[in-house]
């Protein structure tokens, strides 16, 4: 039954529209699956030479796994690798292929800028200026008397090395505290450069190189920083220097933005220099009166996932709903082209596409989809090519059957924005006010809920109630990714939701007209929450570590939060999984990772399925680094 897949009021009625039209969804495939492999779940299985694959025999499998004539019976490898170093080389394979996934965000979005500043990008504009000079001196750049574009093209050049190994040390790095700096380079995993890291990363899991699992997973954690305080936050910042750094906005949200009279396009993916363009072409006045030639009363341009976050906090352009709610945007039978770039797109949205007249293109010589038109992008063309992909869909309307659309009704209001710069300018220019807030315990801190959903826990759930159980608590919410589309979609992210609040965070955001709940962008973003912790250490005189902060990826499922929750701990930043990750079969890596990190880190994991009793432990943590902070 739908009510046992999600709490998404409009996900619900389209789960049951896809059954009746014979549609195979992410839910479906989930159940054809059956069983999980218990080896995978473990994480004791390797394929990394063709000596193997190879899996090893562990007390906690079933017992038809570990007797029997075709039962695993090794406690080694054929190389001779054991529990331990099976689970760190996976576990850090998958944090590599995390920070690869933000870091090649990054890398693509000073791309753009480079070719912005030499005017070779259609459509594109440097639109912060401000922040423009402001990263500009933190690279040591001189902007005195210098055209903006000049500025660009040599903050893109210094960012763009970054990601190789001559500089030797991320520059923003340096907007730790220093007691963080100085442990990181204590403990040897400052990053020397963004790929640098993740391809030794690659090389030490080869066979024969890096067996030793403490080692391993220390450089896990370097690679993870080279995420956070470098190819994420390169994305982030870069993005607001030629997009625009987000303010308060209001828009609406879940599927019930799309319109029925309306030519639909949802842009579906994380890389806004897409969605951007897209955002441009659907207001072109020729292309919005072909819309209306075609029987449409207009052009309806609406988000999913992380690039609906993107979408959002700049332009206040509706959200759709997160990445479970994908395939059911198609189902609605209202969507003339589901548009796509990277991550977290599924590949049954070509099967799915096929049941309606939805096309489904792709645009990235990266990611490519079985049954997707391919249209392929580049910045230098950019304009143009959103043109003729906006023309498209529009043209795509007439093939539309009306009796097989239903669009959900009421969509939800809600407010997005939350930039770090924002967050100050709302506070009256500083961060003084959150801190004496903190202080007097009108807050008694900040959690920082994020990531994906994931099949295995009821759509949104988890997201949902952990976040109410926090703030009736007095503990002001931060969100990113689908989490904060998750909350959104409950209702969580406007002003009027401070009345669920406890009574010091109620009053806090009644005065300030916020909501109890923060939503500071897509995944990338989370290098927001990284500034906004780290200069509160810095005005307090403290390390992250020493703050009332917490994080949670109450449904994640993606390699990119695994990386995300490791530069988290490595920031000394509590963090907690609602599912647990495939290390259970090493019990050094798991004492490791929930508990020795802490003194070696600050920082530590923690899983809790339970989304009520996660978030007590969230509680706790933060009443603990209160007292330890006198207050």
């Amino acid at each position: 039954m739908a009510s046992e897949k999600t709490i998404d009021k409009t996900a619900k009625p389209l789960i049951d529209k896809a059954k009746r039209d014979k549609v195979e969804l992410v839910w479906d495939r989930f159940e054809k699956q059956g069983d999980k492999c218990n080896f995978g779940e473990l994480g004791i299985c390797c394929k990394n030479c063709t000596m193997g694959p190879c899996r090893l025999t562990h007390p906690s499998l079933p017992i038809y796994l570990r007797v029997g004539p075709h039962a695993a019976k090794a406690n080694k490898g054929v190389c001779g690798a054991g529990y331990d170093t099976l689970v760190a080389r996976n576990l850090s394979r998958a944090i590599a292929a995390g920070a690869a996934a933000h870091s090649d965000h990054g890398r693509d979005i000073a791309h753009t800028l480079l070719l912005t500043a030499e005017n070779k990008a259609s459509g594109y504009e440097i639109k912060d200026e401000g922040k423009l000079k402001a990263l500009a001196a933190e690279f040591g750049i001189e902007t005195t008397d210098k055209d903006k574009n000049v500025i660009a093209k040599e903050l893109a050049l210094a960012v763009l090395d970054e990601f190789g190994m001559v500089k030797g040390r991320l520059q923003f790095v340096e907007r730790a505290p220093e007691v963080r700096q100085k442990l990181w380079k204590d403990l040897g995993i400052i990053p020397r450069g963004v790929d640098r890291e993740i391809v030794e990363m690659m090389h030490r899991t080869h066979i024969g190189v890096d067996n030793d699992y403490a080692n391993l997973i220390l450089h896990g954690l370097r690679t993870s920083l080279s995420d956070g305080w470098g190819g994420s936050m390169i994305a982030t910042e870069l993005s607001d220097v030629l997009f625009g750094t987000p303010k308060p906005v209001t828009s609406r949200v879940n599927l019930g933005v799309l319109n029925e009279k309306e030519v639909n396009i949802v842009v579906h993916g994380h890389e806004p220099i897409l969605s951007e363009m897209l955002a441009e072409a659907v207001n072109d006045p020729e292309l919005v009166e072909l819309a209306k030639m075609e029987g449409a009363t207009g052009i309806n341009l609406c988000g999913m996932c992380c690039t609906a976050n993107e979408l959002l906090m700049r332009r206040g352009i509706p959200v759709a709903g997160n990445f479970l709610d994908q395939e059911l945007a198609v189902v609605t039978g209202a969507v003339e082209a589901m548009v796509v770039d990277v991550q977290c797109i599924m590949p049954s949205l070509g099967d799915v596409a096929k049941c309606y007249h939805t096309l489904f293109i792709s645009t990235s010589p990266k990611a490519k989809f079985p049954s997707a038109e391919h249209i392929e992008f580049d910045d230098e063309n950019g304009f143009d090519i959103a043109k003729g992909i906006v023309k498209r869909a529009i043209l795509n309307f007439k093939n539309r059957n009306p009796g097989r659309v239903f669009i959900p009704p009421d969509p939800v209001d809600m407010m997005a924005g939350f930039s770090a710069e924002a967050i100050i300018a709302a506070l009256g220019g500083s961060l003084t006010p959150l801190i004496d807030a903190i202080k007097e315990g009108t807050i008694r801190g900040i959690a920082a809920l994020v990531g994906c959903n994931n099949p295995k826990v009821v759509h949104d759930k988890n997201h949902v109630e952990m976040t109410k159980a926090l703030i009736k608590n007095d503990i002001l919410v931060v969100e990113t990714g689908c989490s904060a589309i998750a909350c959104a979609k409950a209702g969580l992210l406007l002003p009027d939701a401070a009345d669920m609040a406890g009574e010091g965070l109620k009053s806090l955001c009644k005065s300030l007209g916020i909501p109890p709940v923060l939503h500071m962008g897509s995944c990338v973003d989370i290098s927001r929450i990284l500034v906004v912790v780290a200069s509160i250490a810095d005005e307090l005189g403290v390390d992250i570590s020493d703050l009332p902060v917490a994080a949670a990826a109450p449904e994640w499922m993606s390699e990119k939060a695994v990386s995300i929750g490791t530069y988290a701990v490595a920031s000394g930043i509590f963090t907690l999984l609602g599912l647990p990750p495939a290390i259970m079969g090493s019990s050094n890596v798991v004492d490791l990772l929930t508990a020795g990190a802490e003194d070696i880190v600050g920082g530590k994991f923690a899983v809790e399925t339970d989304p009520i009793k996660a978030a007590e432990l969230i509680i706790e943590v933060i009443d603990d680094k209160r007292k330890g902070l006198g207050l």
